[in-house]
C-alpha cells in the first residue's frame, strides 16, 4: 500500500493546552498531545472520558474553546478543506448511505481524492470483493467496519484516524487490520487510533495515551506506560487458588497475594533467584506458569488503576 505521506519534521498532530466544555462539562481540559510523523499514538479511556471530542477537534468537527490544535501544520477550522484532503477519518458508526452498494461508496469516496487508490483492489485487500454490490445495510458488522476503513484509505491520507478499527471484527480481520496499520506506518502514514482494547494498543501503538476526565493521566511508549510503578514487583499468572502462604514460605522475605484470580503478586528486591524459586514452586504445585513479567504490570492494570473499576454510561 503506498500514499502520499513522507516523513516530515512537522508533527502530525499537535495539541496544546486545549479545553472544549459542553453546557458547562469540561470534556477536554488542557490536553497537550502531540503525534510525529509516521507514528501510531492510541488514545485510551473510559466512556465519557474526552476521547471522541479530542479526535473531533483534530478532525475540524468541533472547535476548541481555547488552545492550539493543528494537524500537519495546519488549523484543522481555518483550513479545513486542505486539511480535510490529507487526511483519512474512519467512524464507528460507518457513515455509508444505508441504501448504497459497497462498491459504489467507495468509489464515491475515491472520487473526491486527486489520486486515489484502486477501489477493486482496496475492496479486494479488505475481503469485500464478493460484497460489491451489496447494499450498506445488508452487510454484516464487520463488513461495514471494513468498509469503513476503506474509505478512510482510499484517498491515500498523509494521517488516518480510526474509532475503534477493530470493533465487532472476527480474529482474521482483526489481524488482517493490524497488519495494514503496520504496513501504513511503513509507508510513513501518522495513526492516532481510539480502542478500547488493550492488547491491540500494546501491539500496534509506538505511543500510548490514557485520558480521563478530559485530562491525560499517563503518557509513554507501551514499555513506559507498563514499567512505572511496577519496581521490585514480579506478576505471576498460573492457576487460581494455590496458597499464597506455601508461596510466601518459599520467597523468605516477600510479600505474596492473589492479586486477581490466578494472578500473584510478589513484591520485594527480585532477582533471578527469585524467578527461579518460583518455578521451583510451580513445579512443585504440579502447575504450569502461564505467564511471569518482572517490573512490569499489564496495560489493563494500569488502566483500571488510573481510571478506575466503576462502569461508566
Amino acid at each position: 500500500m503506498t500514499s502520499r505521506a513522507s516523513r516530515s519534521s512537522t508533527p502530525a498532530v499537535r495539541i496544546e493546552g486545549v479545553v472544549k466544555s459542553f453546557d458547562g462539562v469540561r470534556a477536554v481540559d488542557g490536553i497537550d498531545l502531540t503525534v510525529e510523523s509516521a507514528q501510531v499514538v492510541a488514545l485510551l479511556g473510559p466512556n465519557g472520558a474526552g476521547k471522541t471530542t479530542t479526535v473531533e477537534m483534530c478532525e475540524g468537527f468541533v472547535t476548541p474553546d481555547s488552545g492550539t490544535v493543528r494537524v500537519l501544520g495546519l488549523d484543522p477550522i481555518a483550513d479545513s478543506g486542505e486539511v480535510r484532503s490529507r487526511i483519512g477519518v474512519m467512524l464507528q458508526g460507518g457513515g455509508a448511505y444505508p441504501g448504497s452498494k459497497a462498491g459504489e461508496m467507495l468509489d464515491l469516496v475515491a472520487a473526491y481524492s486527486a489520486d486515489p487508490l484502486d477501489p477493486t483492489w482496496l475492496l479486494s485487500k479488505l475481503g469485500l470483493t464478493d460484497a460489491r454490490k451489496t447494499p450498506y445495510r445488508r452487510l454484516s458488522g464487520g463488513q461495514q467496519q471494513r468498509l469503513s476503513l476503506a474509505c478512510a484509505l482510499v484517498g491515500r491520507p498523509e494521517l488516518v484516524f480510526l474509532d475503534e478499527p477493530t470493533a465487532g471484527l472476527d480474529a482474521q480481520a482483526r489481524l488482517l487490520v493490524w497488519e495494514l496499520i503496520d504496513a501504513l506506518r511503513r509507508d510513513g502514514v501518522s495513526i492516532l487510533l481510539t480502542t478500547h482494547l488493550m492488547d491491540e494498543a500494546e501491539a500496534l501503538a509506538d505511543e500510548l495515551v490514557i485520558i480521563d476526565h478530559g485530562r491525560i493521566v499517563a503518557s509513554g511508549t507501551p514499555a513506559e506506560v507498563t514499567s512505572k510503578g511496577a519496581e521490585g514487583q514480579l506478576r505471576l499468572t498460573t492457576t487460581a487458588g494455590l496458597s499464597v502462604d506455601s508461596l510466601a514460605t518459599s520467597l523468605a522475605g516477600f510479600r505474596v497475594a492473589e492479586s486477581n484470580p490466578g494472578t500473584y503478586l510478589i513484591e520485594g528486591a527480585i532477582e533471578p533467584s527469585t524467578v527461579a524459586t518460583v518455578a521451583t514452586w510451580c513445579a512443585e504445585q504440579n502447575v504450569l506458569i502461564n505467564d511471569i513479567r518482572v517490573d512490569q504490570r499489564s496495560l489493563e492494570d494500569v488502566f483500571l488503576e488510573l481510571t478506575g473499576r466503576d462502569l461508566r454510561g
